[in-house]
């Protein structure tokens, strides 16, 4: 199974940065205020990408047939472990990433597991 669009995408921007704070110990911003501003840009992609991720979600809810077939926890493992492969080699802490996504899918996990017991 490959990872959803939008996960590749929440992925690429999570495991990236400007190329001006690429380098380690390297200035890239002047001040606390511009260093935020980006920080909430960053932001602002990321919940554009979890919003379309929800909507991935609820399609895949189609293929479900009760709340008891929504958690796949192969499909977790899957996800996590790629995701933790792909945080080492940008060099970003892989425990990290997968707190950050483990989160992100169970919440996402809970959501269509109410919406399937309705």
């Amino acid at each position: 199974m490959r990872l959803l669009p939008a996960c590749s995408a929440l992925l690429t921007i999570l495991l990236s940065a400007p190329a001006s704070a690429e380098v380690p110990g390297t200035p890239c911003c002047q001040t606390l205020g511009e260093v935020r501003t980006n920080i909430d840009r960053i932001d602002d992609q990321i919940l554009r990408l979890m919003a379309e991720r929800s909507r991935y979600v609820a399609q895949a809810g189609r293929f479900k047939t009760s709340a008891a077939t929504v958690r796949d926890d192969a499909r977790i493992r899957q996800i996590l472990t790629r995701i933790r492969e792909k945080a080492a080699k940008q060099g970003l802490n892989p425990d990290v990433a997968e707190a950050t996504f483990r989160a992100m899918v169970e919440g996402f996990t809970a959501q269509e597991a109410r919406q399937k017991g309705r």
